[in-house]
């Protein structure tokens, strides 16, 4: 990742504004940074009470009104983004840069898209710079843990995956033999259906086999069920102890990007670049 850096020379106004916008550690900085969270979290509220339709008919034409007002404070701060930092591509381009970008176009795409304003909820995901807020940077580093070990698992739960979608399947589609439509298995994906809805232990209700044959298979699928659902659970363990033998915690935790440098006599982070001073 390239570390972000002022677009504007020591002291200037690039420079001020993107220590305000970029920086938490104290005054006009973390108070920006909360204000910006009580913001986001007020607009996903107003978002979400537009969707209940007693509520928006009362009261419509405020909800309007207060996603537009929050819609181009967003903007605003989007493009003061752009413009004090450096490089912005190499922002625009981050996790945050693109949830940042995709907080402000649900409610211009809903001038052309009734409906499309309610996308707008994607604005809690920037709530996630709570973390960098209240020193929580520790919890982003366990979280990178986790994702490796994740990647480590891919291969053996994407097996795991296929070896399931096989199984339903089959299921499904013995089902759609065994009761037909008389018991609302009408086709065989209806089957399919059916069949995860059972494997997974969900149980909807709204399909239930009435012969004996079909009832044996149901059983059958239940008992699998219970089974298969230990399984990534036991790979992802398996995984997450591996990564913590792998990586000790012997190095030191970078206060930018909250990754682990293994080196105790680093300087700056591999990662990131910050110093380590």
């Amino acid at each position: 990742m390239t570390p972000l850096s002022p677009a504007g020379v020591s002291g200037s106004l690039r420079a001020r504004t993107f220590h305000v916008i970029f920086d938490s550690d104290q005054g006009w900085a973390r108070a920006f940074d909360v204000g910006l969270i009580l913001a986001i979290l007020v607009s996903v509220i107003a978002v979400m009470l537009d969707s209940v339709s007693g509520f928006a008919e009362r009261h419509g034409t405020w909800l309007t009104w207060v996603e537009w007002h929050f819609t181009i404070i967003f903007t605003i701060e989007y493009a003061l983004r752009i413009w004090c930092v450096r490089p912005s591509r190499a922002y625009a381009l981050s996790f945050f840069g693109m949830i940042d970008l995709l907080a402000v176009i649900p409610t211009y795409l809903s001038l052309l898209l009734p409906g499309g304003q309610y996308l707008a909820v994607i604005r809690v995901l920037r709530v996630m710079r709570v973390f960098r807020v209240l020193k929580l940077a520790r919890y982003v580093g366990e979280a990178g843990v986790l994702g490796a070990a994740l990647r480590a698992a891919r291969y053996k739960i994407a097996v795991f995956v296929v070896g399931v979608i096989t199984v339903v399947i089959v299921v499904g589609s013995l089902m759609y033999l065994i009761e037909g439509g008389e018991s609302g298995f009408t086709s065989i994906p209806r089957g399919v259906y059916w069949a995860i809805v059972t494997l997974t232990t969900v149980g909807y209700g709204d399909i239930a086999p009435d012969t004996p044959i079909g009832q044996t298979l149901a059983a059958f699928v239940m008992i699998l069920g219970y089974g298969i659902i230990a399984v990534p659970t036991g790979i992802v363990t398996a995984e997450l102890t591996h990564q913590a033998y792998r990586n000790p915690r012997g190095g030191r935790e970078c206060p930018g990007c909250a990754q682990m440098e293994p080196d105790r006599a680093a300087a700056f982070c591999r990662w990131c670049g910050t110093s380590l001073s």
